[in-house]
Order: structure tokens, then sequence, then C-alpha cells
């Protein structure tokens, strides 16, 4: 008698919502791949705990962005990463997968190195845009590196490390065609009625910071806009509370908050105009064909920092990949009620700049996938071939 195989098993980490879809998408696609012989183990939020994964710490313990602002929760983040080793040294994983969240995962990884376990970072660091040394730090950690854009692998390779394009997570499910009337339908939202998206963060730092001047802005807006409008934000399960709480204090307490009662896509692709922060949600309105303006505020002492690293003209991915600012950019001291406010008039009046970005919005979609696979199955297929599981 043949004795099977042990189940081999995969140790995953992501940080912050964008990486707790990657992960998730991951994790459905390594199943398919291995005909359902998988274990996974890691942290991860609700989408990848959905998908199997055995979570030891709350993902949101990790999801934190600047400086400054990583500081009140910098103990409980220690004792997550020397739990997380402990995991890998214990369960010995065949591959760990780190997903985003580099000041994390980079240092769980360099804890894990030369212990056997196939090191695949997903989602390379945007060397491209500020501190190209990193490209030389993760090649001395990492085994293998997934990148979201084309024009990534280079940096790396040049490095010795090994880095695939998968493509990007936002051209994995675009919105069908008869989204934007589906929604519709599901809020009672007449097709008189224009819809404004207001998107504030996927943190809860940045919903504190953004969401009082996001709604200012749309108040001012609304004041003066042609036709009626209906505002809807959508968010996260675990921040819905937060965002109805602020939101009633505003002139918008009867604005639309959404978490997973609709797909993500499907409230994108309905909204007539967006006011969103820097991040993923920007390609992805740029994919919804939803034009939107891009705003962004973090703390004094974090932002003056940035501003001596950073080396790219552009924060929005769809003007990244454009090489133009196709999208308006409010950022740090633009990004204040009046302007934004006014940014958003501007937008709402001119067709010829709504319809540039709906327009960069397909180019980027051609430019995002690679050519045959979803990203989420190129990027299995990466990790089990760095794993020598193919």
């Amino acid at each position: 008698m043949v004795e099977e195989a042990p189940t081999p098993t995969v140790m995953l980490v992501a940080g912050e919502a964008s990486g707790d879809l990657l992960g998730a998408r991951l994790m459905r696609a390594l199943r398919r791949r291995m005909g359902g012989r998988v274990a996974f183990i890691g942290i991860g939020g609700p989408l990848m705990t959905a998908e199997g994964l055995e979570s030891i710490a709350p993902m949101e313990d990790l999801s934190v962005m600047g400086l400054v602002e990583v500081l009140p929760r910098l103990a409980r983040i220690r004792r997550h990463l020397k739990a997380a080793e402990a995991l890998a040294r214990t369960r010995r994983p065949r591959v760990l997968v780190t997903i985003d969240s580099p000041g994390f995962n980079k240092r769980l990884a360099a804890r894990l190195k030369g212990t056997g376990i196939v090191l695949v970072h997903y989602v390379a660091p945007t060397v491209w845009a500020w501190r190209p040394g990193r490209a030389a730090k993760m090649a001395a950690i990492f085994d293998r590196l997934l990148a979201l854009f084309p024009f990534e692998p280079p940096y790396f390779t040049a490095e010795g490390l090994p880095c695939d394009f998968v493509g990007h997570p936002a051209v994995e499910e675009m919105p069908a065609t008869d989204a934007p009337a589906a929604f519709r339908r599901f809020a009672g939202i007449g097709a008189e009625e224009r819809i404004l998206l207001l998107l504030p963060g996927s943190r809860n730092g940045e919903v504190a910071r953004h969401l009082p001047l996001f709604a200012e802005a749309a108040g001012r807006f609304l004041q003066g806009a042609e036709g009626r409008w209906r505002v809807v934000v959508p968010t996260l399960p675990w921040l819905k509370e937060q965002v109805a709480a602020r939101l009633a204090k505003t002139p918008l307490h009867q604005a639309l908050v959404l978490a997973d009662e609709r797909p993500k896509a499907e409230i994108l692709a309905a909204g007539d105009l967006a006011l969103a922060a820097s991040g993923t949600v920007t390609l992805e309105l740029a994919l919804a064909a939803t034009p939107a303006i891009v705003a962004y505020r973090v703390n004094a002492l974090t932002a003056a920092i940035a501003r001596r690293l950073i080396t790219t003209p552009y924060v929005a991915l769809l003007n990244v990949l454009m090489k133009d600012a196709v999208v308006p950019e409010l950022l740090q001291q633009d990004c204040r009620p009046d302007r934004l406010a006014g940014a958003l008039d501007m937008l709402a009046r001119s067709g010829t700049a709504r319809q540039g970005q709906i327009t960069a919005g397909k180019a980027a979609a051609e430019m995002l996938a690679p050519a045959g696979l979803k990203p989420s199955e190129a990027a299995a297929m990466a990790v089990l071939d760095a794993a020598g599981l193919l």
C-alpha cells in the first residue's frame, strides 16, 4: 500500500483589506491547483478566514500606515511578529507568502531566512516611486516576488530576485455591464439621480482624517451642483459603524453607508463621480469607468519625511500608469474642503475631463492582466513553482 504524501501547508500573512482580498483569491486558486489538498495558516482578515485560513491574530492590528502613526501600536505588532515566527518554526509550512504590509512582513521573512521555508512576497514595493534601494534589500531576504504592474520586474531581477508580473487584482472582477442598474435597483436610486461616492480609506486612521474633510467637501459641492445627487459611502465591515457615526454629525447623515451588502465593483461602477483617498480603490474606480478626485492627508511629520523620499510625480495609480495627471490629486495642504469641492464641481461640469479618465481606465485594464490567466491564477502558479509543488 502506497502511503499518501502529507498535505502541504502554506502560510500567508496579510495586514490590510487589500491584502486580505489578494490572499483569499490566492488561496482559492491554490486550492483549485492542488485539488483541495492544501492547508493554510498565518494572519489574515475575514475573507482569508472564510477560505480556510487558521489565523493567529487580528489583521487589523497590522493595518497602520505612517511613521508616526505606528508608534502607539508598536508593542502589539512586535507580539504578533514573535507569534508568527513561532507558528512558522513549529508548523513548518512549505512556503510563506507575505502579502504587502512590508514593515511587518520583511521582518518576519528575515527571521525565517535559512529555515528551509520558501519565502515569497506578493505585491512588489514601489521602488519606482521612492527608496529604490529597497530592491536590493528584498533580494537579500526573499526567494520570489510577485508584482502587480508590468514595469516592476526589471527593478528586482537586476538585483538577482526572481520576479513575476502576475497582474493587478483590480482586473480580477471587472463590473458587469448591468452593474450600475443592479445597484440602483438595490438602493432605490432613480435613473434621474446622480451618485457621488465617498471613499475615505480602508484604515481607521484614514477614515478619521479624511471623512470629515470629504463630508464637508461633498456638502459644499452638492449645494451648487445641478440635478439631484445621492451620496454613497462604500466601506469595510469593521469600519461601517465608525463611518456611520461620523457621518451622523454632518449634513450627509442620510448618506447610504455600505459594507458587504453589494459587490464593491458594482457600487463603484454605479458612481457618476467619486472622491477617494489615494490607494488601490482609485485604480478600481478607473477600471469601473467612474471619474474621480484623489485626495490624501497624513501626519505633518510623516508627510515631511515622505516628500524627501518620493521620486514619482504622481500618487494615483492611473496617473502612474498613464504617466500623466489624468486624475486630479489633492494632497496634504490641498486636501481641504474648499479645494476638494471645487475639484468635484470642475469634474462634474467637464465632460472632456470625465471622458479622459474613462479612456485611460480602458487602457489601464489592458496593461494590468497577464495573457490568458486571472491574476490570482498567475500568482498561484508562481507560488507553486517557487515551492516546488508544480
